[in-house]
């Protein structure tokens, strides 16, 4: 499993690179980094689903991952007949720890990146700590609560799919306003009506949180140069996965010292808080516009 975790980096990190070399402008970056990510989201719904059907038939749960190891030969058998960009060397191009660290000096690349670390810590506290949430309701809405996590996800998913539409006719940055304000509202009406109200909102959460974390992502890569992208999505996919261990630890450990799990969604309330006034303050003064029209220029320039 550590190894499956490794690869699983290594291939998202130049997956998401290539995204950088087959695009024609930071838009369009971001609208495809947002149709990517609605497949993943598609899968993680796929896996658990084909694993309690496999669990309720009795076929043993290891069959899962034989079923997951058939698809990377087919993925492995993809990546090698798939004509793939033409790789410019540059005289700057650096292919070592060296460019990470030359990344992490960008200020850009470290703004998406808190970004990027905000808002994991509020979608961790729903796929980790909403079950604990809401185990137990027996009100007139207890169907929702058995549901609530796969709700979430269907949201999530497909609203990836409608975002990759808004963000071709939107500005990006009101987008993530907007959206990461209704975030913040879901958060807020759970704390404030209790579980009653939380069965409804916080699955209703995953659909505006479905346009940000691709969001987010492709305008930290776009903030560097071409061949600086895999770097950057080193980066970026760092500051993800620390999020992602330590904020559920500090939720709980605030639950537990409180008294209860509604405690921790009060942390993940006050995260959704500071994502939302970055974001609006990222609306407001847009500090890499300039950035990505030189890269447009540069870059992304056709012909």
């Amino acid at each position: 499993m550590a190894l499956s975790g490794i690869a699983i980096a290594i291939f998202k990190t130049g997956a998401l690179a290539l995204i950088g070399d087959i695009v024609r402008s930071t838009s369009e970056h971001t609208s495809i980094m947002n149709t990517a990510e609605g497949f993943f989201g598609v899968g993680s719904i796929v896996g658990p689903a084909l694993l309690s059907q496999l669990l309720h038939r009795g076929v043993p749960w290891q069959w899962l991952y034989a079923i997951a190891g058939g698809m990377c030969v087919v993925l492995i058998l993809i990546a090698f007949s798939v004509r793939y960009p033409n790789r410019v060397s540059v005289a700057t191009e650096q292919a070592d720890l060296k460019s990470v660290f030359a990344v992490m000096k960008n200020r850009f690349v470290l703004l998406f990146s808190l970004g990027l670390f905000l808002y994991v810590a509020v979608e961790a506290a729903i796929y980790v700590w909403m079950p604990t949430l809401l185990t137990g309701y027996e009100g007139t809405g207890k169907w929702l609560a058995v549901y609530a996590i796969s709700i979430f996800f269907l949201l999530r998913a497909g609203g990836r799919f409608l975002g990759a539409w808004m963000l071709n006719r939107l500005s990006w940055s009101a987008v993530l306003a907007i959206c990461s304000g209704a975030i913040l509202a879901c958060f807020a009406i759970s704390i404030a009506g209790g579980v009653a109200w939380g069965i409804y909102s916080l699955p209703l959460s995953g659909l505006f949180m479905s346009v940000i974390y691709p969001t987010i992502n492709s305008k930290g890569i776009s903030s560097v140069s071409k061949s600086e992208h895999g770097a950057a999505a080193g980066v970026l996919l760092f500051f993800t996965c620390l999020s992602a261990v330590l904020a559920p630890l500090s939720m709980g450990a605030i639950s537990d010292a409180m008294g209860g799990p509604i405690y921790g969604f009060m942390l993940a309330t006050g995260f959704a808080a500071l994502l939302f006034f970055g974001l609006v303050l990222n609306s407001v003064f847009n500090p890499a516009r300039e950035v990505f029209q030189r890269a447009d220029q540069s870059d992304y320039k056709v012909g």
